[in-house]
């Protein structure tokens, strides 16, 4: 399918600066197109990910990505979507950001080939800029009505902007200016909170050439889901890239629990599958929505992309041995994935203790009493299996891998015993 008739069906197109253009451009040479982020914390969420996988949908179709980390942006603030002033952040935490998010991105897309990704760093052109160079040459093509007019900064005049953030459009628009010069780059591609940025580039663009200079800007929607919460967000916080921030099997939940009325969007959005395959998927939904194979779909294409193929089978396996409840299979490390959220009581390693008081001391159960009869009924279980031993006490034969033992009270209730 034609790359921006696909990008329509999947809902991805939100605005465009000149679509006739643009179409025209991309039938008839191989430009390159950029997509910026910055590194305002140590690694990107899943809110991050579609204006980038855009981005690599266009490298599929033979263009180069220019993937632009704003090291020197970072350090600024983007006042866009904020009602306040960001906090600003020391030169060493946005360079240790800039170093941590890089690896991220290397997953989403092929840095080899005759159209690989390259990474670059606004950094290196912004940060040697002297305050005249920057007024004299930048300040000077961008008017403060023109700068007035645009909604991120408007929607902030009663609260109040700096001169930073005020001037933060302008420093956006010189990456898009840099890198046209210098890299053949002709299409900004960001969020839709990002279109005032990218037409003052295109605006820069225009104004600092004498020859007709011809680049073009595209904006992806906001993610939404059915039900009005925000996309992204759980209880436990925002699903990150990080597996040490969210562990792969945390994130290919996220994904499987997607609902009904909003998987066949995001197989759309964040999916590289065909038109047909969706649409087949979306025959499922319709048909035998208990079945959720569009959500197994969704959370595997997504575990695999972002954590590998090893991950995505350790998750599975977790996932797997909590619906059976085979605790015995997992290992310590997968343990600490599937367990991170449930309740934890440490208790010493060489210390003894009976069944019943350790349920008791880890308010398990409330009392002694409630806890007697709860392993009489057959409602507790070590490890995954059933013990009715009221005078079972733990060992070594309890522990998994000398670290854990894994208590089940009831059908969904699950307590983690630590040893220290």
């Amino acid at each position: 399918m034609d790359l921006l008739k696909d990008l329509a069906w999947r809902g991805i197109t939100y605005q465009q600066t000149d679509e006739e253009g643009l179409s025209k451009l991309l039938d008839n040479e191989k430009i390159s197109i950029y997509c910026g982020i910055d590194p305002t914390a140590d690694s990107m969420h899943i809110g991050h990910l579609l204006p980038f996988l855009t981005l690599r949908r266009f490298q599929k179709h033979g263009h180069r990505p220019l993937v632009l980390v704003g090291g020197a942006t970072g350090l600024i603030g983007d006042p866009s979507g904020k009602n306040e002033e960001r906090k600003l952040q020391t030169i060493e935490t946005i360079q240790y950001n800039v170093e941590s998010i890089k690896g991220q991105l290397t997953r989403i897309f092929d840095f080899q080939g005759e159209n690989g990704a390259q990474m670059v760093n606004n950094f290196d052109w912004i940060g040697p800029m002297s305050i005249v160079s920057f007024l004299r040459d930048f300040g000077k093509h961008v008017g403060v009505n023109y700068m007035l007019a645009k909604d991120t900064i408007a929607s902030r005049l009663e609260t109040g902007i700096s001169y930073t953030e005020f001037t933060y459009t302008i420093l956006q628009a010189i990456d898009f200016n840099h890198l046209y010069e210098n890299y053949n780059c002709k299409l900004q591609i960001g969020g839709s909170d990002q279109w005032g940025n990218i037409t003052t580039g295109l605006e820069l663009i225009r104004r600092t050439r004498e020859e007709e200079a011809k680049a073009f800007g595209l904006t992806i929607p906001l993610v939404t889901k059915a039900d009005g919460t925000k996309f992204g967000k759980t209880e436990s916080g925002a699903i990150w890239l990080d597996p040490e921030k969210t562990s792969p099997y945390e994130f290919y939940q996220f994904w499987i629990n997607t609902a009904d009325a909003d998987v066949v969007k995001y197989l759309k959005y964040f999916t590289f599958l065909s038109k047909e395959e969706i649409e087949s998927l979306q025959q499922a939904v319709e048909n035998e929505p208990h079945l959720r194979k569009a959500q197994k779909v969704l959370a595997e294409e997504m575990t695999r992309l972002i954590h590998g193929e090893d991950a995505l089978r350790q998750a599975l396996k977790i996932t797997e041995a909590l619906f059976s409840g085979d605790i015995k299979a997992l290992s310590a490390e997968e343990l600490k994935q599937g367990f991170k959220d449930v309740p934890t009581f440490q208790q010493p390693k060489e210390e003894t203790i009976g069944l019943v008081d350790l349920i008791v001391s880890a308010k398990i159960s409330p009392s002694k009493r409630q806890a007697r009869e709860d392993i009489q009924n057959g409602a507790v279980y070590i490890n995954g299996e059933r013990t009715t031993d009221l005078g079972h006490v733990l060992d070594e034969k309890d522990m998994i891998e000398e670290e854990f033992t894994i208590i089940r009270r009831g059908k969904k209730k699950y307590f983690m015993i630590q040893y220290v």
